[in-house]
């Protein structure tokens, strides 16, 4: 297929409203996307085989400190990389950029939609540490300021999800309750990460249920170690992903989602220390334990999915 046909054919698919890709008649199925930040620094060229090795639909493009992909995309200009997409016949499906903050996306967007749109994660920002009264004022706040950001996604086809994290605004389990009450925007949502949701991770399957398939198009596998903070042992580092021994039990999390019939995009992640460098030594370790992470995951799908 012509490079130009192949990108108006994933732009085209990237385009389509998220939520409604997965009719409630057919079997539950998770969304993979490939995190280009697990291999570092690595070029480009070298990751994107990489996805359908993995089992991914796309790439999640990952900026510095924690990767230099898009800083990449910049050097050797859109042309190029859409080459590149197209030679791998992959499909852009996420740019990850919280240096940019949920109102510094306008360039991002224009970027996205270059290639059919899709996910732009981000981080909250504001205040931190909030709960009850305190979270629900300050995620209506939130929202009265996202206004034009979420309009300009819209215009542009793209999704801003934000990550709850611990240092910001959207991290209590609260202010995630309160973000699902007072979303009226169907290009805003949750970039749901279970690693910051430690203190609380008792609530995860409920907290997917009360969110909704509509309040989450992103959602990290990726659970909390000693790792991702300091230096340890690579074996507790690894912990961090699904099926390393960290020690979360994903079937509730999957019965959770398929339960809402979630039809966002899950990404198999870790963070290693120092950020920027790869997990794992060599491109075939680093897919090898991502494997073994889906393949953990697809059983706990094959044991709770009916």
């Amino acid at each position: 297929m012509p490079r130009r046909r192949f990108l108006q054919s994933i732009g085209a698919a990237a385009t389509l409203p998220w939520v409604a890709r997965a009719a409630s008649r057919e079997p539950f199925r998770l969304r993979y996307v490939l995190a280009s930040a697990l291999y570092g620094e690595m070029p480009l060229d070298v990751i994107l085989p990489e996805v359908a090795k993995t089992g991914c639909e796309s790439i999640d493009v990952w900026c510095r400190p924690h990767g230099n992909q898009r800083e990449q995309i910049v050097e050797m200009g859109d042309e190029a990389f859409g080459t590149l997409l197209a030679q791998h016949r992959v499909k852009l499906g996420v740019s990850t950029r919280y240096p940019l903050g949920p109102f510094g996306l306008g360039d991002e967007m224009k970027w996205m939609k270059k290639f059919g749109g899709g996910i732009i994660v981000t981080g909250s920002g504001g205040p931190k540490g909030l709960s009850g009264a305190e979270a629900k004022k300050a995620v209506q706040k939130f929202f009265e300021q996202m206004k034009p950001h979420a309009a300009a996604a819209e215009e542009n086809g793209v999704t801003i999800a934000i990550e709850n994290h611990s240092n910001s605004l959207l991290n209590h389990p609260d202010s995630l309750r309160y973000f699902a009450e007072f979303n009226r925007s169907a290009h805003l949502g949750v970039a749901l990460a279970p690693h910051h949701l430690h203190p609380w991770i008792e609530q995860l399957p409920a907290l997917i249920r009360d969110l909704g398939a509509k309040q989450i198009p992103f959602m990290y596998f990726q659970e909390h170690s000693a790792g991702i903070s300091q230096k340890v042992a690579k074996e507790i580092e690894l912990r961090q992903l699904p099926g390393f021994g960290g020690g979360l039990d994903y079937r509730p999390v999957i019965k959770a989602l398929a339960d809402i019939r979630y039809t966002g995009l899950v990404e198999i992640f870790m963070h290693p220390m120092p950020r920027g460098i790869p997990i794992l030594p060599t491109v075939a370790e680093i897919t090898a334990a991502i494997n073994r992470s889906r393949d953990y995951i697809e059983r706990c799908r094959r044991e709770v999915v009916t």
